[in-house]
């Protein structure tokens, strides 16, 4: 919190998003002035007194053990990503969806009970589905309305899972519901904040005790380094969680979950994210706040085009006024993304379509600052079947659009013109 001169409590001046992140890095002494964190490839740590080694593997002062645990370039992102989020502490790993493995590595057990929303990214649907073959009960509710979460809670719910805004059919949580529902009831709140980013939207502000971002996408944004992280923002209270081990109760219960993931999920489970890869999106964060106000004015005026063309018989974007969720949107973040999908009209392939496209590319990947196209259905939606696509409203004829930062005319004509061909 800043006061009105701009200053925080403790005197030092607040920064915005942009100016934080380029000089994060500098906040701690670099080795020969360095204006990154260098890259740290070690995966050992040498220590000239064996005492000092054996308390920091007793957690009684800071520092690395060994890399899969984490080394100082990790370490400076995660620092990075605490800050970007508004955070107590984050951990990286590998990928986003090593991120969320580890949430139920670390955290669930056998006759616990996860509601999750049933609008979600498909590998996240995925592995919900195998947590649920391993004893622990999934319900997969429509959490755009609050009233399903809260009915689907048991005495065995330990938390709540959702995205903010859901791929690929962008349906947005009824966020600021389900966070008061969470801490009227002492449930652990965990939000996918990957479709919006830490820029237009943090978590924090509805309770989220945990947040989730795939930094492979906006944060990195480039396409050229995988990578997932957890942050822990403080409005969990550690001490309700009835599965903290003994051990990581040595510190404060604010640190005893966060502590407990990065043992299990790292040291334990091993999905952990390598120096060269933290370094690419420790520089691609940088640039996040330019890139998604490139994208979401690309990805708004894309939407507008194809939902006012006969061709195309349904457009969804939260930044549209019939999208059934733009309100939550609108009242929660700074713009409405980067993500839509659209339906083409009865009679158009869309494998054909998809071909026309000069500009946008046929790819799986998101966030990317090229805009990117798939056919939902038969891509990443393929391996459940129709019946489960059909109850996530996900048709034949779904295009998903990750829009990049192209020139807007050219990536207006791109799709015009394919649809006149």
């Amino acid at each position: 919190m800043s006061d009105s001169t701009g200053n925080s409590a403790d005197g030092k001046r607040q920064f915005g998003f942009t100016t934080t992140i380029l000089h994060n890095d500098r906040s701690k002494p670099i080795e020969h002035g360095s204006l990154h964190k260098p890259i740290h490839t070690s995966v050992a740590f040498g220590y000239s007194d064996a005492r000092q080694l054996a308390s920091v593997f007793q957690g009684k002062e800071p520092g690395f053990r060994y890399g899969r645990q984490g080394n100082p370039t990790v370490a400076a992102l995660e620092d990075k990503l605490t800050r970007m989020e508004d955070g107590v502490s984050s951990i990286c790993f590998g990928t986003g969806m090593g991120a969320i493995g580890a949430v139920f590595q670390a955290l669930l057990r056998a006759g616990d009970h996860v509601v999750t929303s049933r609008f979600l990214f498909g590998n996240t649907n995925s592995l919900w589905h195998t947590v649920a073959g391993q004893g622990v009960a999934v319900d997969f509710v429509d959490a755009t309305a609050v009233a399903n979460v809260a009915a689907a809670l048991t005495p065995a719910t330990r938390l709540v899972f959702v995205e903010t805004i859901a791929n690929p059919r962008t349906q947005v949580a009824d966020l600021a519901g389900i966070g008061q529902l969470c801490r009227e009831r002492g449930i652990l709140f965990v939000v996918d904040n990957t479709m919006t980013s830490p820029y237009l939207f943090r978590p924090k502000a509805v309770g989220a005790g945990l947040v989730v971002n795939a930094l492979t996408k906006s944060i990195a944004g480039h396409g050229i380094a995988l990578g997932g992280a957890l942050t822990d923002t403080g409005e969990y209270d550690w001490a309700r969680y009835p599965h903290i081990a003994d051990n990581y109760k040595r510190n404060p219960p604010a640190q005893w979950g966060m502590a407990q993931i990065r043992a299990k999920g790292l040291r334990d489970f091993g999905a952990s994210l390598g120096p060269e890869a933290a370094h690419h999106i420790a520089v691609g964060a940088e640039t996040l706040a330019l890139r998604m106000q490139r994208a979401c004015s690309n990805a708004l005026a894309l939407a507008r085009m194809l939902a006012a063309d006969r061709r195309v018989a349904a457009v969804h974007y939260p930044g549209l006024p019939s999208h059934p969720q733009h309100g939550f949107a609108s009242a929660l973040f700074r713009a409405h993304g980067f993500l839509l999908s659209f339906e083409l009209a009865d009679g158009i392939d869309c494998f054909d379509y998809l071909n026309r496209l000069q500009v946008a590319i046929a790819a799986s990947n998101l966030g990317d600052t090229r805009t990117l196209v798939i056919p939902v259905a038969h891509t990443i939606f393929f391996e459940m079947g129709a019946e489960r696509r059909a109850s996530m409203g996900i048709a034949d004829s779904l295009i998903r659009v990750s829009v990049g930062i192209e020139d807007e005319a050219d990536l207006l004509d791109d799709f015009r013109l394919a649809l006149q061909q």
